[in-house]
């Protein structure tokens, strides 16, 4: 029988890149997304393509209610599943509107871990499985022009690592993704330093390479985590004299 991956947030670029490299590599694929029927073209490349099994599922992060009934209508429970799930926002919206804070925040933090916490049960009761969570180096920091979003990632940072250490013993391995910029629709337009920003095929390929090496934290662009670290070096004092 061939592994299968679940997708969540199928429909981003970065989620498609994914696929299109676990079907390559044999994986059946489970895409998840508020609209299926968005990726039922996706789907059928996918199947001609790869000639791999492809099935499409509606999910929305922020309907946790509705969480258990997703999981259970799966046909099978994957050997790998990858969030792919992010909303940025906007933090001018955030600051200002209670509501648009609440959704970022649930969107990348509330969301994302709890699906993940319950298919982590399953996995673990299984015996062996792989989740990968993409988070950001957004959260390595607080800083002033994207905390909310930051925050909300930070918090899902914790949440992997904590997971991780807590299936270490079981047979369940996690990751966390750190992509930095990537070119895609979402950052169309924006003046992105080359040397910073990689492609979704780029993404791809080193989230399937760190999975096969059992990576903890993988930091698509190398140079993100000296420029991280800088920046979480920074004395506070003078931290706040930034415009970070």
């Amino acid at each position: 029988m061939k592994p299968t991956l679940l997708i969540l947030g199928a429909t981003s670029d970065m989620a498609q890149a994914c696929a299109q490299k676990y079907a390559a590599e044999g994986y059946d694929l489970q895409l998840a997304a508020r609209d299926p029927e968005a990726l039922a073209a996706e789907a059928q490349d996918l199947r001609l393509r790869h000639r791999v099994e492809v099935s499409t599922h509606t999910f929305d992060v922020l309907d946790t209610a509705g969480f258990a009934a997703f999981l259970e209508a799966l046909h099978v429970l994957p050997d790998t599943v990858l969030c792919a799930v992010g909303f940025m926002g906007d933090q001018p919206a955030s600051q200002a509107n209670p509501e648009a804070a609440a959704v970022v925040m649930r969107s990348n933090y509330e969301g994302p871990a709890l699906i993940l916490g319950a298919l982590a049960e399953r996995m673990e009761a299984r015996g062996h499985g792989t989740i990968i969570g993409i988070s950001s180096v957004a959260g390595d920091r607080g800083r002033a022009s994207n905390y909310v979003y930051g925050s909300a990632k930070a918090g899902f940072t914790a949440f992997l690592s904590g997971l991780r250490n807590r299936l270490a013993k079981k047979g369940v391995h996690v990751m966390t993704v750190k992509p930095g910029f990537v070119a895609t629709r979402m950052t169309e337009g924006l003046p992105l330093n080359p040397r910073l920003t990689a492609q979704p095929a780029e993404v791809a390929t080193a989230i399937w390479n760190a999975q096969k090496h059992h990576r903890n934290t993988l930091y698509v662009k190398p140079i993100w985590l000296a420029v991280m670290t800088v920046i979480r070096l920074l004395p506070e004092a003078l931290f706040k004299r930034t415009s970070l």
